[in-house]
């Protein structure tokens, strides 16, 4: 078989999922060799209508060219939840700050205060924060938010197919208490000679992530060799990637790939909208059992001491937004980090 091109990203056309027994199997082929050698890929044939895309593009420039005492009204640090925005240079990747300015949005729901012996994961549930300034972005995100769903949901039963499962094996951890999230970001151009950190080399925690980016490039995947490989920008595509909880379900058969960007030019804005398919908080990650001749090709789960991979969702969920926003965090979380710092008590 021959080996996919490691300087550009593959292409799977999503349509074909749906097509005949060959075809379909075809493309199941092409999908397990995509997300198991790149873990990136491009997602054409997906159905989205272009004003979703269009729309969603056009009300996020709008909100980043509001004042900044407007897109200041709903900063994340009111947000026990590390919902609402952040400027440049407040969110943290490796322990550096990021360049860019963002808006972080996941389900709208009623905040639930953890009673004893609850987790602490559950203080993650709560509702979004809105701009009163720009009344039109809710209902513009939530038809976005839902096509982006749709659309990682049928990718994951694909990637079920094409690793020896039922299609809806998966099906049970995202029902209305799925944990979704998506950003809304902008990339300002780099703000000095030699500083070009706009997201520094990480990987996604959920299963799936689902990527909307305008025509202005950055986002780079780490290759099999190292090096690092540019996600040009397709026009109408997606790019999908794996995530953490799927190289936990799969043994390593499938594993998260780093990725990062590089802020644009001075003067050059960049805009994308991530889309992360998580489950329920409280899902803990199985093995799948994998067909014979996959199972032997299983790498296992990385180590990495950085970054321990957790199989419990809400437990990775959390600790991922602790590190991130160290402000919100001293603000809402402090007792939880005082009680993670604490030595463990004698017996």
């Amino acid at each position: 078989m021959t080996p996919l091109a490691t300087d550009r990203l593959p292409v799977v056309d999503l349509s074909r999922f749906r097509a005949g027994p060959d075809e379909r199997a075809a493309f199941l082929a092409e999908l397990r060799r995509a997300a198991r050698e790149v873990g990136f890929f491009y997602v054409t044939g997906h159905g989205v209508p272009d004003d979703v895309l269009t729309g969603m593009d056009a009300l996020a420039r709008r909100f980043f060219a509001l004042p900044l005492k407007e897109r200041l009204a709903i900063e994340n640090v009111h947000s026990p939840q590390f919902r609402g925005y952040t400027r440049a240079g407040t969110e943290h990747t490796g322990g550096t700050a990021d360049w860019r300015e963002q808006i972080d949005i996941g389900p709208e729901r009623a905040a639930v205060e953890p009673g004893p012996g609850e987790p602490d994961w559950l203080r993650l549930i709560g509702p979004n924060q809105w701009p009163t300034a720009l009344p039109e972005l809710r209902g513009v995100v939530l038809r976005w938010q839902a096509e982006a769903l749709r659309v990682s949901r049928e990718v994951l039963r694909a990637l079920a197919a094409a690793l020896g499962q039922q299609e809806g094996y998966f099906d049970g951890w995202f029902d209305e208490e799925s944990s979704l999230h998506l950003k809304i970001v902008r990339y300002p151009g780099r703000p000095a000679p030699g500083s070009d950190q706009g997201v520094g080399a990480h990987k996604d925690y959920g299963y799936l992530a689902l990527l909307q980016q305008d025509v202005v490039g950055g986002l780079q995947v780490e290759g099999p060799d190292g090096g690092w490989i540019d996600a040009v920008p397709v026009p109408g595509a997606f790019v999908v990637n794996i995530g953490e909880m799927l190289e936990i379900a799969t043994r390593g058969y499938l594993t998260a790939t780093r990725h990062r960007v590089v802020s644009p030019p001075p003067g050059v804005d960049r805009i994308s909208v991530p889309f992360f398919l998580a489950p329920r908080l409280d899902a803990v990650v199985a093995p799948l059992d994998l067909p014979a001749e996959l199972a032997a090709d299983a790498r296992g789960i990385s180590e990495d001491a950085d970054n321990p991979l957790d199989a419990r969702y809400g437990e990775n969920a959390l600790t991922g937004w602790l590190r991130s926003h160290p402000r919100v965090a001293q603000r809402h979380w402090s007792d939880v980090l005082a009680r993670r710092a604490a030595p463990p008590a004698v017996r």
